[in-house]
């Protein structure tokens, strides 16, 4: 069997695709035999401008290939987006014309790879397994709100886009069950649930999880993309100037908006906020262990009440209270699954302030969920279904 492997982010580089999408290639190498074959096509690293890394252009072994494509640097704007992953599309389709294939496996954010992966899939007749990690349409929806003549062409052009790219996959696998309703016009695709996970660098290590009590100021740590779809501008600024007698706020990351998130501190007069770089995960470990409190903010967006931050998982691990801005089905998922979460409504200041100050420190215990949700067990399971779907096909 021969798997036409197809991310946008791919180790080393330092995002949730990342680290999804290589954990899913081990597995997928740990089950398959030397006469198969997995071909990897990404993008060589470029998540954050901030943070340097580089994979080999093209890595070989017995049984894979990895050909990592450079794209132009590019800012977080919509346009130069585009003609980044067009360079991508380009390069990809110049890789796999003589190729062979028993099924095409396409993971997506952003659509783009999900449409390359069907345009692939549509010429060689092969099957099309998706996972879908982001709804675009309904974030353009969102994104472009308070420009309406550039929202509707945009919208039908890329709603023509989605039903051409969903329509007639094999199998469409969906990394927030909030997504379910809105997938069930697409009737032809099966479907599975696998969610992002907690990986074993995670895992092999023993962490503490009380607060310091011994600290004269809390430590609030972010870490992770900022960006429109965080939306720390609209609570990180307000929020540490009305605690900045019992709090610190440490973000550690990058993003479109980072500057707008410094503009607002400033404006706020706030100097209780630090802002840190991206980092290792070997080092960002460091920092979570460091922290009292760990934090996640979802932009007060419609399309996001149907996603799970693939930052829970992770957060989890540490046994420390976890301070959640998110609504929908996120919200939902964290009550049912995850303990000692102070939950409130994107940029609602007052409600996390206000649970902030009275939260008492207690034991933390989130051993069944960090066994339920071990990234390597459930890429076990999705490498499986993928196996299984070349297999028919063959």
């Amino acid at each position: 069997m021969k798997i036409l492997f197809l991310t946008y982010y791919f180790e080393p580089d330092l995002c949730a695709g990342s680290f999804r999408n290589t954990s899913l290639f081990k597995e997928l190498l740990n089950q398959l035999t030397d006469n198969d074959f997995v071909h990897v096509i990404t993008t060589q690293p470029h998540r954050y401008k901030s943070f340097q890394a580089e994979g080999k252009e093209i890595e070989t072994g017995t049984n894979f290939r990895i050909d990592r494509i450079k794209i132009p640097l590019h800012k977080s704007g919509f346009s130069e987006q585009i003609k980044s992953f067009y360079v991508f599309y380009r390069e990809t389709l110049e890789l796999v014309k003589k190729q062979d294939y028993d099924l095409v496996y396409a993971s997506s954010s952003r659509l783009f790879t999900a449409f390359l992966g069907r345009r692939i899939a549509a010429h060689k007749s092969l099957p099309l397994y998706l996972d879908i990690r982001d709804i675009f349409v309904d974030t353009m929806k969102d994104l472009f709100k308070n420009k309406k003549y550039f929202q509707y062409p945009f919208e039908l052009f890329f709603k023509r886009i989605e039903h051409y790219t969903f329509s007639k996959a094999k199998h469409i696998n969906l990394v927030s069950e909030g997504f379910r309703n809105y997938f069930e016009k697409y009737r032809f695709p099966s479907y599975s649930y696998y969610t992002n996970g907690i990986d074993d660098l995670f895992l092999n290590r023993s962490w503490e999880g009380k607060i310091n009590e011994n600290r004269e100021r809390k430590v609030v740590l972010y870490a992770g993309n900022i960006g429109q779809g965080q939306g720390l501008e609209k609570i990180i600024p307000q929020a540490a100037q009305l605690l900045a007698d019992t709090f610190v706020f440490k973000i550690v990351g990058d993003g479109g908006t980072k500057a707008l998130l410094k503009s607002e501190l400033q404006e706020f007069g706030v100097t209780n906020v630090e802002l840190c770089d991206p980092v290792s995960r070997d080092r960002l470990m460091e920092y979570y262990q460091e922290a009292d409190y760990l934090f996640l903010h979802l932009n007060d967006y419609d399309a996001f009440k149907k996603v799970l931050p693939s930052k829970i998982f992770e957060y989890a691990v540490f046994n420390k209270p976890i301070i959640a801005g998110v609504s929908g089905y996120a919200q939902q998922f964290i009550r049912e699954n995850v303990e000692d979460c102070i939950l409130f409504h994107p940029t609602d200041v007052r409600a996390m302030v206000e649970q902030l100050k009275v939260y008492k420190q207690h034991d933390i215990d989130r051993s069944d969920f960090i066994q339920k949700f071990s990234r390597r067990n459930i890429m076990r399971k999705m490498a499986e279904d993928i196996i299984q779907i070349g297999k028919n096909n063959g």
